[in-house]
């Protein structure tokens, strides 16, 4: 039964100028995640730049990313896509390299309607015999998963819970109170929006799914154990540590501004893939006061 509470980081992937997988790279971020006590590790995700990434190379990060982990921390595979077939395939292949997870975005771009959205996640939750995670975020996709397709899927014995990067801490509050009635209480909740996480697991959240824990794994964990503690005072006073790094880390389209901000910490060579560019340099100087605050950047 997959049952991963706390800090999940979504990971970037590392490249270098050429835009190649910096394989050692990845390595060394896995190997740091896990002395972090981070609880899990999505891999290409959507900030692992899935978008840019081929079908080959995506089955091989799962691949050496599970390697590399050696069950020392959870791998959560990135297998959405806007093929059905394609999520197929992923979700299948992730189950293959021996990934703990999947997370499937919505299907983007081509405006699913809520009975296609059911469709295509109870497909791959019929054809492949993994924990599946929901993930919606309506902002980027251009579809959004509503509460009541969510309780439809949930359920299923595949579909093990939902990324919310809505921000919309509402919605979560009445997707609770609808599993509660149907008692699908075990249905796990991730925050996909950083600036209210901490109040999504204070809320009833079993976690987060995150950006900010790239640069901060150690922080984002203590402040996931402490939510899930119910300590809202201590958990929110570390929260508001991180409000501005929050905001600069989408200043421009993700992960642009993350994976900048790792290389200039040393942690990550410094390619991203075209379409996507280096943050601009107009926004260096508040980015390196940001990692300089965070005691990040001498």
């Amino acid at each position: 039964m997959f049952n991963v509470k706390g800090s999940i980081v979504a990971l970037v992937t590392p490249m270098d100028s050429d835009g190649e997988i910096n394989w050692q790279g990845l390595k060394d971020l896995i190997e740091w995640h896990i002395g972090s006590n981070t609880a899990g590790l999505v891999m290409v995700g959507t900030t692992g730049e899935s978008a840019t990434i081929d079908v080959v190379e995506h089955v091989q990060i799962i691949e050496r990313s599970v390697g590399i982990a050696e069950g020392r921390i959870k791998i959560i595979a990135g297998t959405g896509a806007n093929s059905t077939k394609e999520a197929v395939y992923l979700t299948s292949s992730a189950k293959s390299a021996g990934a703990d997870a999947a997370l499937l975005v919505t299907p983007y771009y081509n405006k699913p309607t809520q009975e296609g959205l059911y469709r295509h996640y109870m497909l791959v939750a019929d054809e492949v015999d993994l924990p599946q995670i929901l993930y919606n975020v309506p902002s980027r996709t251009g579809c959004d998963l509503m509460n009541d397709t969510v309780l439809k899927l949930a359920p299923h014995e595949n579909i093990a819970g939902l990324k919310d990067a809505t921000g919309d801490l509402n919605r979560l509050k009445d997707l609770i109170i609808e599993l509660d009635k149907e008692e699908l209480n075990s249905f796990l909740l991730y925050s996909g929006d950083d600036p209210t996480s901490t109040e999504f697991i204070l809320n009833g959240g079993n976690g987060t799914i995150s950006v900010t824990a790239n640069i901060v794994p150690k922080i984002i964990a203590d402040i996931c154990q402490l939510a899930l503690m119910g300590n809202s005072e201590e958990s929110l006073k570390l929260d508001s540590q991180l409000r501005e790094l929050n905001k600069i880390l989408f200043i421009e389209s993700n992960p642009i501004p993350i994976k900048w901000m790792l290389n200039r910490i040393g942690r990550i060579a410094e390619g991203i893939r075209l379409p996507l560019t280096a943050l601009n340099e107009k926004y260096h100087s508040d980015a390196e006061v940001i990692l300089k605050d965070l005691k990040l950047l001498n």
